[in-house]
């Protein structure tokens, strides 16, 4: 694999089990390239050391007074700087191709693995941890896999150098052969203790990178409530630590650098005395005694291979570990998911015995109105050439994408193929999880409701109608006809108070339920047949598309017919042109979702701020989109989502940073532009709300109530306290202006 054939077509399978298995999986997926850097570094440092020799050989042709020696020793001489030439500049070419290849492949396998996990990882892994494996410890783990190659060659020259002192002066060799392994093994005792310190500082490292990166995302709340100096702070004790930390892993190697340079020293001087000895006497040459000596000179190069593979492997050892944790991160499987052949092929009705495939949930015959479809669509163009499983592409045909009603087993929530269904939920983390439900993520998140609430008794009414009416134990409420309603933004449930008495606060919400009570003997017969009421599925069922398990299906195809934008979309730096540029249809062009997104100011800004681009497309957005106001940011993260036109769309609160005017032009423009696609917002705004075909309210977990926005804000008081912060007090004084009107009314029509 050279550099210009990155990224890797596929990055592999990596061996995970631990940080070492990592690296060696790493080193032998780089064999090639780890081969032909060995061939080089045999080449340089055998080059290198046959230097002495050539020497040698004209010290003693000098001596000798020999021509023929010398000039001999001159073409020697000449090779062997040729042969150190060639072979250290393809070494290190070789070489960096792997640190760079190996980086790259672990990169690929990291933001493979993100990609898998989605909005998981954050919550499994800190995002400092993340953004510290990825680029910190990548560079060290290249390193590590660099270095095997000139760690090798090294080791084979040391041995044929040693081999050859022996064969050329028998005497000297011996003592060479014998100091080498001395020297090159006289630090191992200490490389334990120079690992744990590396692991120490590192692990240091990881948390004072994980505190910035913290720090920075939730820097605008710091400077709200004045906790910038308490950050700062902790910041700077952490930092202080892993200074501590480098201070004791450095003098550790500084102790090992000293060792090596001391010993190599101390052979040198006992080489030379003992060669001098040896010359006296007369049983080696000068030329034998400057070739053993300039040898042992030249053997402390490659001896430092030994020193760089310690440290490299010190280091990259517990980045490894790091990054064979987060690749080892899997999403749990659900209950709700198989991936058996049939969904493969595009049947996804069961096989021919008629049984259900694992994990699609019996729903009783009262709540047949919320169950979806099984039927799926033909495949589009667009299905058949981005949404590919393995087994399709074998088989050459291609992978049918599921469609129809999207519905969530553990909520009960339905929403219809086609339709602009809105979701109102009290809790605001209890509306995200949900939306990562929806887009396959059961395994993700835990489910809004999770904690045993009390269910309520009533179930849904009717069998064949999609707005199927849901009354819950307390509130009995009613599905009501559409209407109209006035414009306001979104607010929170507010805090229910007041003096009156817990009796005439009943009286006044029973008088709100209307006719609920009409339908209790019907409801009676389907008790508990509700979806998400007691005994319903478990919280990790997966989500059902056209009645197929969305976690049954590869994580790509769910994707492709789910997307879901959640409260803070992330807008990487780049053009809009880039930006926009996302796998898409083809039905929704730039242009339309633009306008439909009501981003004419935020192109005019664009514009405004760019010096060279008159074309907004060409304009600059900075990281994360931050010359942007939070509804600029919104506005083109909403227009980035409609360009894909996914078989399904989910929102989660896309327009919570918009001004009122600005929200209703883009609740016309979502509604007119997603027409005939299946929509899902989760918001509390009645900007919104108005404008959606069916609104459903989620209450502790579970469905509570569905109808139209009017109808569930006239019958609906939870939905109400939800929509408008409307508490009971306020419901009170309502009902009693009501009433004290509808009295003066009568008296004037008497009196008349």
């Amino acid at each position: 694999m050279q550099i210009k054939d990155l990224p890797y077509p596929d990055p592999g399978v990596p061996d995970t089990r631990s940080g070492p298995r990592f690296l060696w999986w790493l080193a032998r997926n780089q064999l090639g390239g780890q081969l032909k850097a060995l061939a080089w570094g045999l080449l340089h440092f055998a080059s290198v050391s046959a230097l002495p020799f050539c020497v040698g050989v004209a010290v003693q042709a000098v001596i000798d007074r020999s021509g023929r020696h010398l000039a001999l020793a001159g073409l020697l001489l000449l090779l062997a700087c040729v042969g150190n030439a060639l072979g250290d500049t393809f070494l290190h070419r070789t070489a960096v191709t792997n640190w760079i290849t190996a980086a790259a492949r672990v990169q690929q396998l990291l933001a493979r693995k993100a990609a898998h996990l989605g909005s998981a990882l954050t919550r499994r892994v800190a995002a400092g941890e993340v953004v510290a494996v990825s680029t910190a410890d990548v560079e060290k783990i290249g390193w590590f896999v660099e270095s095997v190659s000139r760690f090798g060659a090294a080791a084979v020259t040391v041995v044929l150098v040693c081999g050859a002192l022996v064969i050329y002066q028998p005497a000297l060799g011996v003592v060479v052969a014998v100091g080498l392994p001395v020297l090159a093994l006289a630090v191992l005792p200490l490389l334990p203790h120079a690992t744990r310190r590396a692991d120490v500082q590192r692990a240091k490292a990881g948390r004072a990178t994980e505190l910035a990166s913290d720090t920075v995302a939730g820097l605008r709340v710091l400077r709200g409530i004045g906790g910038e100096e308490l950050f700062l702070d902790r910041y700077r004790r952490a930092s202080q630590e892993v200074r501590h930390a480098a201070v004791r892993s450095a003098r550790m190697w500084a102790l090992i650098a000293a060792i090596q340079a001391l010993l190599p020293g101390l052979l040198l001087i006992s080489v030379v005395w003992y060669g001098v000895q040896l010359a006296r006497q007369g049983r080696i040459t000068v030329g034998e005694l400057v070739t053993v000596y300039s040898s042992v000179m030249v053997l402390t190069y490659p001896l430092r291979q030994f020193e760089e593979i310690a440290m490299a492997y010190s280091f990259s050892r517990p980045s490894a570990q790091r990054a064979a944790r987060v690749l080892s991160l899997e999403r749990p499987a659900n209950g709700g998911g198989s991936r058996a052949t049939d969904l493969l092929s595009g049947d996804f009705s069961g096989d021919a015995s008629g049984v259900r495939p694992e994990g699609v949930r019996q729903v009783p015959s009262g709540a047949a109105a919320l169950v979806p479809s099984p039927d799926t669509a033909p495949v589009s163009p667009f299905d058949a050439a981005h949404v590919a499983s393995p087994a399709a592409v074998a088989s050459g045909g291609p992978y049918r994408v599921p469609s129809g009603d999207l519905y969530d087993p553990v909520t009960g929530l339905l929403a219809p193929e086609g339709r602009f269904t809105a979701v109102v939920c009290g809790d605001p983390d209890a509306a995200g999880r949900l939306a990562e439900r929806l887009g396959g993520h059961a395994g993700d998140a835990a489910a809004p409701g999770e904690t045993e609430v009390p269910r309520g008794t009533g179930v849904p009414r009717g069998t064949g109608v999609p707005e199927a009416e849901v009354s819950g134990a307390e509130a009995g409420e009613v599905a009501g006809e559409p209407g109209t309603s006035e414009a306001g933004k979104s607010g929170t449930v507010g805090a229910a108070g007041g003096e009156a008495s817990e009796a005439a606060r009943a009286k006044v919400l029973a008088s709100r339920k209307g006719a609920a009570g009409e339908n209790e003997a019907g409801e009676s017969e389907a008790a508990g047949a509700r979806p998400g009421s007691g005994g319903g599925a478990a919280a990790g069922t997966s989500v059902l598309l056209g009645g197929v398990p969305l976690d049954a299906l590869p994580i790509d195809s769910a994707r492709a017919a789910v997307l879901v934008q959640d409260k803070d979309p992330v807008l990487l730096s780049g053009t809009l042109r880039e930006l926009l540029d996302v796998p898409a249809s083809g039905a929704v062009s730039p242009a339309e979702a633009l306008a439909a997104a009501q981003c004419a100011d935020v192109l005019a800004a664009l514009v405004e701020g760019s010096l060279d681009a008159a074309d907004p497309m060409d304009a600059r957005i900075t990281e994360r989109g931050r010359s942007l106001s939070g509804g600029q940011r919104q506005r083109l993260a909403l227009a980035r989502s409609l360009i894909t036109d996914p078989e399904v769309l989910v929102l989660d609160e896309p327009t919570s940073a918009v001004d009122s005017h600005t929200e209703a032009r883009i609740a016309v423009g979502l509604r007119g532009l997603r027409e005939g696609r299946t929509t899902v917002v989760f918001t509390s705004s009645p900007l919104l709300l108005d404008h959606a075909e069916r609104v459903v309210l989620v209450h502790e977990g579970e469905v509570a109530a569905l109808g139209t926005h009017r109808t569930l804000v006239h019958d609906e008081p939870r939905y109400r306290a939800v929509v408008t912060r409307e508490t009971d007090d306020e419901a009170l004084s309502g009902v009693a202006d009501e009433t004290t009107l509808r009295g003066v009314l009568e008296e004037i029509e008497e009196t008349a």
